[in-house]
């Protein structure tokens, strides 16, 4: 006989929180222990708990979803704040080399995005390879000037552009801006507002998260995995 906790279901997802917000708002002020235990039901309840039926939601569509820890790594940083300041979901269980969709809440918003953040170094090679090659490389400008019509321009993600063009490649080169990126993604950003509290708010992920589909698609082809050992999201 199935027991209560196999049979139990997780509710849809029915918006943020207001609470939410406020939370993660209080917590950028406040970045302590105390702060965080006091508050530790409202992390339960208006932030885990909403984000886990968010991902229930979405996975039958983007397939499995992952949440980032609330704790920082704070071994190798001068920054010893305890708690990251935002809650974020991703499709990639790569934090340098992932291609996936992207989410990310904090007190003054949400952002979407979809691409890859960052690439490895050896899919930097394969990008500048895909981004000279004449069909690779129209065909990623395609999905840009696409992506680009729909109010989504393709920029370089996360990590500094190149000065200058590669070497070995000519400065005038035709796509001499994307050679110079180390990432391809489209962000969107949206200020804290109250569509976010309702459960349409699920609608303009899933729009973001699939109006970017080109680009991922481009990126599995033409540049792939990292044959590095991930580096997971925390």
């Amino acid at each position: 006989m199935a027991t209560d906790d196999a049979m139990r279901v997780t509710p849809p997802f029915d918006g943020f929180p207001p609470e939410l917000f406020t939370f993660l708002e209080g917590l950028e002020k406040d970045n302590s222990k105390s702060y965080w235990e006091a508050h530790k039901e409202a992390w339960e309840n208006s932030v885990k708990e909403p984000v886990d039926r968010l991902m229930a939601d979405l996975e039958d569509e983007f397939g499995p979803l992952r949440t980032f820890r609330p704790h920082r790594d704070v071994r190798f940083s001068k920054d010893k704040s305890p708690y990251k300041t935002w809650v974020g979901v991703t499709t990639s269980d790569r934090a340098v080399g992932g291609i996936g969709a992207f989410l990310r809440i904090d007190g003054d918003g949400i952002r979407l995005a979809g691409g890859a953040m960052a690439f490895a170094p050896d899919q930097v090679k394969r990008f500048r390879s895909a981004i000279d090659e004449e069909h690779s490389g129209a065909a990623f400008e395609a999905v840009r000037r696409r992506l680009a019509d729909r109010g989504m321009p393709v920029g370089p993600g996360v990590q500094p552009v190149l000065r200058r063009v590669p070497a070995g490649l000519p400065a005038d080169h035709p796509r001499a801006e994307p050679l110079r990126w180390k990432g391809a993604v489209v962000i969107k950003e949206y200020e804290r507002a109250a569509w976010m509290h309702r459960p349409g708010a699920i609608d303009t992920v899933r729009e973001v998260w699939t109006a970017i589909a080109p680009l991922k698609e481009w990126i599995d082809v033409y540049v792939g995995e990292s044959a590095a050992p991930p580096r997971r999201p925390r």
